[in-house]
This record gives structure tokens, sequence and C-alpha cells, in this order.
């Protein structure tokens, strides 16, 4: 599942980006109204989680944009204000629900869960490795000629991670930032683990190790 988040707090999109990332949902992050409506307009997504408040264009404003053209895409506006005059212009723009600071990501994915019975998004999205391999990352299910095989949480996440791409080397420190919350960060010796058990699954020659850089999937 595509989501475009819209959302200029730093620290707050560091977050939900982590959070969502965990859940295996594939994240594109922007910071203003216009990034927002150029990535929706060029990038097809499953949902969009668009901050109100946000420099260059409102979230209604580019909720307001995204209609105009017929896009049906669910949209969930975040915002800290509590009146209800901005949660009615909200609804009116077009958005389909509505979360208010400060939440939990609990009720974050309470709401994704809804959005996507509504719209009957599917969450099993076979992902193709290679023209015979496929992963379904909600299950951590990998699948190599026919042959279906349990990965762990992690492996799985290291597994999209280093496939999305492809020919480019990627530092431990990387994978750390990007799939590891701050407060659980492993250390070097457990990614050689996890890369040592994803070889033994895929071939050695899969994942390739520059020396001193960091891993290479071929």
């Amino acid at each position: 599942m595509r989501i475009l988040l819209l959302e200029d707090d730093y620290m707050l999109s560091d977050i939900i980006v982590s959070f969502l990332k965990e859940k295996f949902y594939d994240v594109v992050q922007v910071e203003d109204g216009e990034s927002a409506i150029e990535r929706a307009s060029t990038d097809k997504f499953d949902l969009m989680i668009l901050d109100i408040n946000v420099p260059k264009l409102s979230g209604i404003d580019v909720v307001k944009n995204i209609r105009s053209y017929s896009d049906t895409t669910p949209i969930i506006l975040i915002t800290a204000y509590q009146d209800t005059a901005h949660l009615k212009k909200g609804f009116q723009s077009g958005c389909d629900d509505y979360i208010k600071k400060p939440f939990d990501l609990e009720e974050l994915e309470l709401r994704i869960n809804n959005i996507k019975k509504r719209f009957s998004i599917e969450s099993d999205n076979k992902i193709e490795i290679d023209s015979e391999t496929y992963i379904i990352p909600s299950k951590n299910l990998l699948t190599i000629k026919d042959k279906n095989l349990q990965l762990a949480n992690k492996e799985t996440q290291i597994l999209l991670y280093l496939s999305s791409r492809k020919k480019i080397v990627i530092s431990s420190n990387e994978l750390i930032q990007n799939i590891w919350r701050y407060e659980d960060m492993p250390t070097d010796a457990t990614i050689r683990v996890y890369i040592k058990n994803l070889r033994s699954i895929l071939g050695k020659n899969k994942i390739k190790t520059i020396r001193g850089s960091g891993y290479y999937f071929e």
C-alpha cells in the first residue's frame, strides 16, 4: 500500500514514517502543499495523509486541488485545530477522515485500517524481487520458484529496502536509520547476521558486501 504523507513537522513526520514502514507501507514524504500536489499528479497512491497547517498551500487546498481532477484517492486530514469550522471545511473539500493532534500511532493505524475496509484496498500485495521471487510483506512470506519461506520481520524490511534500491551501495547506517527506531538501533554485527540469513535463502551472490561501504543488491 502506497501512502503520500504531507507533514512539515520533521520530528512527527519521521515518527509516522517509521511507524508506517514497520507496517510495510510504502511512504512518500513531502513538506509543503505544492510538493504534495506535484507528487499526487505524477505518482499513484492508495492513501494520502495530509496535515492542514503546512507551507505554501494548506492541506485543505491540496484536497480541493486533488478532487478537482476527479482523483478519488482516500484522504485523511491531520490538524492541530480543535474547532468544528476546520473539520467542516475538511469534509466539504473532499477528505474521507480526520485525525486531531496530538494522536496515538495506534489511532492512526485504526483510521488507516478503516479506510482500507471502506475502499477495499488490498493489503497483501505481492512485491516482485525478480522473475522467480516475490514477497508478501504483511505476512513476511517470501516465495522462490513456488516455494514459500517465512522470514523474520526485520529480514523482510531489509530485503524490501535493498531490493528497491538495486545496484546502489547501501551502508549499515542507512539500513539502521530507515528500518529501526532510535531506541531499538542494532549493532553492525546484528545487521551482518540478518544479511547472512538472507544470503542463505536468496543465494550468496544476491547481496554483495562492498568492503568499507555497505551492501549491494544484485
